[in-house]
């Protein structure tokens, strides 16, 4: 007989679940285990997703810590004995657990940045051979910032690197003195810093709240001599009466 010719195999009853009710059973219970997990595997990759949604809108609305959240000024650190042209550091400021970047442009220009990008918290690196002047680059998704100015020229960041302000002194030393809020210029940054605890720096640097605290000492002061000076009048109006009485 050919093979073709053969007539076809007896089906096998073990093979078929519906030809025994016990396998019939336990393939329905398997059949609804494998759906339940697929159900709580789905269930678990909803949460997760949703969790790491909610995570990167917290970073991106400013829930989480940022540079310059502090009112008062943070203690100077130096951050470099010296910085030539085209060279950067990194380096932690205000406090330990804050990422920063300062960049000597080719130029001569300093600039300082928190290293901790807007979009999801990750961090910032200075590369020189990239641009004109260099740029500050996230990897973690492509974001890129002026190395200039801090604003956002590509990606996915919502919004510019907050300014870690730097100064440097004579001997060459470079030293991180405040920091600014994204957006936040210089001034209203050292403004905001300084205006409580060093009220001589905010007024040399012009600040409204130092301006307008030095209007009230001035003011204070002309009531003072004021009074001091009607207290004179007084008690000398008295001895010329006693005078006159003896």
């Amino acid at each position: 007989m050919s093979v073709t010719d053969q007539s076809p195999a007896a089906p096998d009853p073990a093979a078929d679940p519906a030809a025994d009710p016990a396998q019939a059973a336990l393939h329905d219970r398997i059949a609804a285990d494998s759906l339940t997990t697929r159900r709580d595997y789905l269930r678990i990759v909803a949460t997760v997703s949703g969790g790491l949604a909610v995570g990167g809108l917290a970073v991106a609305g400013g829930v989480l810590h940022r540079h310059g959240d502090s009112d008062g000024p943070p203690d100077p650190k130096r951050v470099a004995p010296v910085l030539a042209p085209g060279e950067s550091v990194a380096f932690r400021f205000p406090d330990e657990d804050d990422r920063a970047v300062a960049v000597r442009l080719k130029d001569g220009t300093l600039v300082g940045y928190s290293a901790v990008c807007t979009h999801l918290a990750c961090g910032v690196l200075w590369r020189a051979d990239r641009g004109a002047e260099g740029e500050l680059y996230c990897p973690c998704h492509e974001g890129v910032f002026d190395a200039r100015t801090g604003e956002v020229t590509a990606g996915p960041p919502p919004r510019p690197l907050p300014k870690v302000l730097l100064v440097e002194e004579a001997d060459g030393s470079v030293w991180a003195v405040a920091t600014a809020r994204s957006g936040e210029s210089t001034k209203d940054a050292m403004c905001r810093e300084f205006a409580g605890k060093r009220p001589e720096l905010a007024g040399r640097l012009g600040c409204p709240a130092a301006d307008a605290r030095a209007a009230a000492d001035a003011a204070a002061d002309a009531r003072g001599a004021a009074g001091a000076g009607a207290g004179a009048g007084v008690a000398g109006a008295g001895a010329a009466e006693r005078s006159e009485r003896t």
